[in-house]
């Protein structure tokens, strides 16, 4: 079992950036990072340079992929794509189902993807807000039982809270920013925060947070 987790959100989008971006987009709602992101994932990776990572797991959408990419650069480990820490599949966001790239796409940049690992949960559309959480609290509740030592898992802003909610067991009042950090510690059976939606780590942070 996991002894320590760290959940973190993936970095700033470039559909917030350019918004136009979307009018014209192939996937639209499977943003890449704006090149701010790319820094503010470098950041995270440095911040979790002197920690003993184990194993790091990625929303398979494309702005996690790059966020939890470059902290495992860094890092030196690989990616374990995990579906269950997907973006929250909300109908009001998006009209359909969203199109991501494949595993075997993402891999062909993304060189640290762990091609052999197998999503624990895989989520359907449409999701209601109940039904995301119960998803993501189910995804944390797995992988902290499935692997040892400390889990670094890069997800959204409603996966960032879901997790930290399963394994706590309580809500909590928390609006995570881009490339925020919160730590889980295990400490006989249950789990204790030691740090919430932190980004002491980052040269730029958001002044509005947005969802979606």
């Amino acid at each position: 079992m996991a002894e320590t987790i760290w959940i973190a959100r993936h970095g700033k989008r470039y559909d917030f950036v350019n918004p136009d971006w979307f009018i014209t987009a192939e996937l639209p709602y499977d943003p890449h990072l704006a090149e701010e992101g790319i820094v503010q994932a470098q950041e995270l990776g440095q911040r979790l340079k002197s920690e003993n990572i184990t194993h790091i797991f990625s929303s398979p959408f494309l702005r996690t992929v790059q966020t939890a990419y470059e902290a495992a650069e860094i890092l030196d480990l690989p990616v374990k794509l995990e579906a269950g820490l997907g973006e929250w599949l909300n109908p009001e966001w998006m009209e359909y189902s969203p199109e991501i790239h494949s595993r075997e796409t993402l891999a062909q940049t993304y060189y640290r993807i762990d091609l052999n690992y197998t999503s624990k949960v895989i989520p359907k559309y449409p999701e209601s807000e109940e039904t995301v959480q119960q998803r993501t609290a189910q995804t944390a509740q797995q992988l902290a039982s499935d692997f040892a030592g400390e889990l670094l898992l890069v997800g959204h802003g409603v996966s960032v809270l879901g997790t930290a909610q399963g394994l706590l067991g309580r809500p909590l009042q928390m609006r995570p920013s881009f490339c925020c950090l919160t730590k889980l510690v295990q400490n006989k059976g249950s789990w204790e925060m030691e740090m919430a939606g932190d980004t002491s780590h980052l040269s730029e942070t958001e002044t509005t947070i947005r969802f979606n």
